[in-house]
């Protein structure tokens, strides 16, 4: 029995050894993006993060994809805090683009590409404010090419309207470590299989010419 519990132990250890291991790369990974001046950053919110994260990242151009949380009134929002309603936040990502090889209206043309438009609080099976359509804007010209899209968008699918928020960016909260790259590292999880990743097949059948070589 006492070596069981030695045995536990030890890979109680290793697997928690692992996980700062992998926490301190994305953190220098985060850090290494942040610095880089050729470097852009774009947020969007689209129901489940897991799903909106992997998209992005299969975009070439795309560096990287952040989850958190964005749009609310709160500070310092939590996972179980977002899922209640009640801070206003909507599960968004944090895109780190190279603009020499994607532009920001290409961006958008994802975000829309990759949703249905015109469901109103949610994407999918993921219901409530916290899954809400918002696509945030830094900038005149931002705003600019989200709302021509929007009216371009609007008049095939009259008399239905897109549903998704347009606002300003105010600040963007990363979320929680274990949500990071959630698609990539749990493939076999049940909601992966039968949303995140159908979803991101769609995207990708639709736009084959921006999905990233061997992705």
């Amino acid at each position: 029995m006492k070596n069981h519990v030695i045995a536990l132990l030890l890979a109680m250890l290793f697997v928690c050894s692992c996980s700062q291991a992998s926490n301190q790369t994305e953190k220098e990974t985060l850090k290494n993006l942040q610095e880089d001046p050729k470097l852009k950053k774009a947020y969007f919110a689209s129901g489940c993060f897991w799903c909106v994260e992997a998209i992005y990242e299969s975009v070439k151009g795309v560096k990287e994809s952040i989850s958190g949380y964005a749009g609310g009134h709160t500070k310092n929002p939590t996972y179980e805090a977002s899922n209640t309603g009640r801070t206003g936040h909507a599960e968004a990502v944090e895109i780190y683009y190279d603009p020499a090889v994607v532009s920001f209206s290409t961006l958008v043309d994802v975000y829309f590409g990759s949703q249905n438009v015109t469901q109103v609080n949610g994407q999918g099976p993921d219901i409530g404010s916290q899954y809400r359509s918002i696509i945030f804007y830094q900038s005149a010209e931002e705003k600019k090419i989200i709302e021509a899209k929007i009216k371009a968008l609007n008049a095939e699918l009259a008399p239905e309207k897109v549903a998704a928020e347009v606002k300003p960016f105010e600040k963007f909260w990363m979320g929680e470590d274990y949500h990071q790259n959630y698609e990539r590292l749990h493939p076999n999880q049940g909601y992966i299989r039968s949303v995140s990743i159908p979803r991101l097949n769609r995207f990708k059948a639709k736009f084959p010419e921006l999905i990233k070589d061997n992705h």
